[in-house]
Order: structure tokens, then C-alpha cells, then sequence
């Protein structure tokens, strides 16, 4: 789950996704909804054609919150390498 399995293809291991959102968020406060949307936007453009939901994403911010890479401040997501 976290790393590709046989089940779990690479663009789709949630530590794929978590740095994915790292590259569209790195350091730009934003909504949640709004970072989804980048990313979704950002997978389609780089041919991802594995789909993932929601509930995936928000899996893939616990993976950069637990890395300490992610945390919210005043309603927004801050995302940054740096912690």
C-alpha cells in the first residue's frame, strides 16, 4: 500500500502520490480541495492512468504529515521538503 505491489502499481503507492502532491505544493499554502484538484489536474498531464480516489489522497497527506512534511495551518495545507 504504501510502497507498489502486485495489487498497487507504482504511480499509484501512496508514497508516489505523497510526492507528487510535494511537487504541486511544495511550499504554496493552499485548501485542500485545491491541492486535489493540482493533483489530479498534474496526474492527467503526466499520462497517470491509474485512477485514485479522494480517500487515497488524503491517505497519501497522513504519509507526508507523519513524515512531517505536511501540516495545516489556518484552514490551509502546508506542504514543504524542508518540514
Amino acid at each position: 500500500m504504501i510502497l507498489p505491489t502486485k495489487g498497487i502499481s507504482p504511480q499509484r503507492s501512496l508514497l508516489a502520490v505523497a510526492f507528487q502532491v510535494l511537487d504541486i505544493a511544495d511550499g504554496v499554502p493552499a485548501t485542500v480541495g485545491a491541492v486535489w484538484q493540482r493533483l489530479l489536474t498534474h496526474r492527467k498531464q503526466s499520462g497517470f492512468d491509474a485512477p485514485i480516489t479522494f480517500e487515497w489522497y488524503v491517505l497519501a497527506l497522513d504519509v507526508l504529515y507523519a513524515l512531517g512534511m505536511a501540516q495545516l495551518s489556518d484552514d490551509l495545507l502546508v506542504v514543504r521538503r524542508d518540514g
